[in-house]
C-alpha cells in the first residue's frame, strides 16, 4: 500500500534526489516533476498562500513562489491566491475555495498598508474553519513586536526569518498534530492565548538549495505578462530608512548563474518575454552580473528586462552588456538631491555619481527610473524641491517608479528604532502594535501640509498622474 505521508515515502525521496541533480537531463526532470505532483496530490496536508494588494496591479508573487516550491518539494500541497487592483474574488468564491481546498495552514504576505485586509481575510477564514492555522510573513513581520498578537485575534504565527524554512517547520508541526511544538523562526500564540518567541532560523547561504518556483511550475503562466526573478537576496549597506540590510544581516546571498539561466529559458518557453530582476544590488559582484548578461546574449534569450542597482555599481562596459542582453530600464536609488540630506542618510553616494550613471544608461538608450522619497530627516521643503529639479534636469521621465513618495518608517529600520534622535514626531501614537509609524509623522523641518504640497508638486509634473509601480 502506498504511504501517502511523503516524509515516509521512498519514491518521493528518490524523485527529490534526482529532480534537484543539475546533471539530470531536462526531459527526465519534467517526468520526475509529474511524479512528484501526483504524490503531492495524495498527501493530506494543504497549504494556501495569499498575497493581497488592492493598490497595484497583480504581479508574480515570487516570494510566495519560493515558499510554495519548497513546501511542495517537502511533500505538501500548496496553492497561491493573488488579489490585486485588477483582480477580484467574492466572499462566496473565497468560501468555496477554502471549503474545497481545505487548507490546514494559510499564510499571508504582510505589508504596512494592507494589514487591515490581512486581518479581515484571516477572520473570514477562521469563521469557515477555526482549526485552520494562520501565519503572517514578509517585511512587516520580521521585526514586528510580539505584542501585536493582542490586536491579531485570528493570527497564530508571526514569521521572523526565512519564509521557506519557517513555513516548513510549521507545516510539519501541524501535520503531526503538534502545531505549537518544535518551532523555529516564529513568534506564536498557542490555543490558550499565551505568546512565545522561538529561536531564529537561518536561511540557506546558497540560494540554489531552494527549489525553483519557475522550473517546478508553481505559477500559472497563462496570465503572466512579466516574470519577477531574484538572483540574489540582501544588501550590505546601512541606509537608515531601509529594512533590507537588517533583515538579511547586511549580507547578500546568491543563486548560481546556471540556475538563473535555466529559469529564464523555462519562462521564455512558457511565452513570457518580460523579466523583472528584483535584486536590490544585482551588480554587487560585477564579474557575476557580466557573466549573467553574457550568458543571456550567448543563449540568445530574447527578453525585455528591468533591473535596479546602485548608481556607483555601473560602468560603460556594464551598460553596454545590459543593452545587448535586452535591458530596457534601469532603476537607481536617488532618495534625495540635497547633498546635506544624503550625508545624513549615510547613503555614501554623490549626486555627480548618480548623474553619471544616468548618462551612461541614456547613451545606451536604456530608460532610467529614480527612486526618490521626501519627508526625510533634516529635509526642508526647499531640499525636497531640489530632488524634483534634479530628476527634470537629468531628463528622467517622471512616471512609474520615478514618481516620488513620502518616506515610510518601517519596523526593523534604524529610523524606526531611533526616530526621536532625528526629531521625528509620530502622529499615530495610539496605533495598534502590528503597525509601524509608516508615513504618519512630521519632522522639525517639514509639517504634514508641506509633505502634501511636495506630493502634489510631483503629481503636477508626472506623466501618469503620480501612479507609482513599486511601493
Amino acid at each position: 500500500m502506498l504511504d501517502v505521508r511523503l516524509s515516509n515515502n521512498p519514491v518521493w525521496h528518490k524523485c527529490n534526489l534526482l529532480a534537484f541533480n543539475p546533471s539530470i537531463p531536462q526531459s527526465l526532470i519534467y517526468c520526475l516533476t509529474l511524479i512528484r505532483r501526483l504524490l503531492i496530490k495524495l498527501s493530506t496536508m494543504n497549504v494556501l498562500l495569499i498575497e493581497i494588494n488592492p493598490f497595484i496591479q497583480t504581479s508574480t508573487p515570487i516570494s510566495l513562489g519560493y515558499i510554495a516550491a519548497y513546501l511542495n518539494a517537502n511533500g505538501f500541497n500548496t496553492r497561491i491566491l493573488v488579489i490585486g487592483q485588477n483582480t477580484s474574488i467574492s466572499c462566496a468564491e473565497l468560501h468555496k475555495l477554502i471549503t474545497e481546498f481545505q487548507p490546514a495552514l494559510v499564510g499571508f504576505s504582510a505589508y504596512q498598508r494592507i494589514m487591515l485586509y490581512v486581518k479581515g481575510l484571516a477572520g473570514f477564514i477562521k469563521k469557515i474553519n477555526n482549526n485552520i492555522k494562520t501565519i503572517i510573513g514578509g517585511p512587516q513581520t520580521t521585526f514586528m513586536p510580539a505584542a501585536a498578537f493582542a490586536d491579531l485575534d485570528n493570527i497564530d504565527y508571526i514569521s521572523r526569518g526565512s519564509g521557506e524554512r519557517t513555513m516548513l517547520h510549521i507545516a510539519r508541526a501541524i501535520e503531526n498534530n503538534t502545531p505549537f511544538s518544535d518551532l523555529l523562526g516564529v513568534s506564536y500564540k498557542d490555543s490558550a492565548g499565551s505568546v512565545f518567541d522561538t529561536q531564529p532560523l537561518e536561511s540557506f547561504t546558497d540560494l540554489d538549495q531552494y527549489p525553483s518556483a519557475y522550473l517546478n511550475d508553481v505559477f500559472d503562466y497563462s496570465n503572466m505578462s512579466e516574470a519577477i526573478m531574484l538572483t540574489s537576496r540582501g544588501c550590505p549597506h546601512n541606509c537608515i530608512y531601509c529594512y533590507t540590510p537588517n533583515a538579511f544581516g547586511h549580507k547578500i546571498t546568491f543563486h548560481s548563474v546556471d540556475r538563473v539561466i535555466e529559469e529564464i529559458k523555462w519562462i521564455s518557453k512558457k511565452g513570457v518575454k518580460k523579466l523583472w530582476f528584483a535584486d536590490p544590488n544585482i551588480s554587487f559582484k560585477p564579474k557575476r552580473v557580466i557573466e549573467l548578461l553574457d550568458r543571456i546574449i550567448a543563449e540568445d534569450l530574447k527578453m525585455e528586462i528591468w533591473m535596479q542597482t546602485r548608481a556607483d555599481l555601473v560602468s560603460t562596459e556594464l551598460m553596454q552588456k545590459m543593452k545587448q542582453a535586452g535591458v530596457s530600464t534601469i532603476a537607481f536609488g536617488l532618495e534625495s538631491a540635497s547633498e546635506k540630506v544624503l550625508e545624513k542618510l549615510d547613503k555614501k553616494i554623490s549626486l555627480d555619481k548618480i548623474a553619471e550613471a544616468i548618462r551612461l544608461a541614456q547613451r545606451q538608450d536604456i530608460e532610467v527610473e529614480l527612486f526618490t522619497i521626501f519627508g526625510l530627516p533634516y529635509e526642508t521643503f526647499e531640499d525636497a524641491v531640489k530632488t524634483l529639479e534634479f530628476v527634470k534636469k537629468n531628463k528622467v521621465k517622471i512616471m512609474g517608479n520615478t514618481n516620488s513618495q513620502q518616506m515610510q518608517i518601517y519596523f526593523g529600520t534604524h529610523m524606526a528604532k531611533h526616530y526621536k534622535d532625528y526629531n521625528i514626531r509620530p502622529l499615530n501614537n495610539d496605533r495598534p502594535a502590528y503597525l509601524s509609524i509608516g508615513s504618519q509623522y512630521e519632522t522639525d523641518c517639514m509639517k504634514s501640509k508641506d509633505m502634501h504640497k511636495i506630493q502634489e508638486l510631483w503629481k503636477a509634473n508626472s506623466l501618469d498622474g503620480g501612479k507609482r509601480i513599486v511601493s
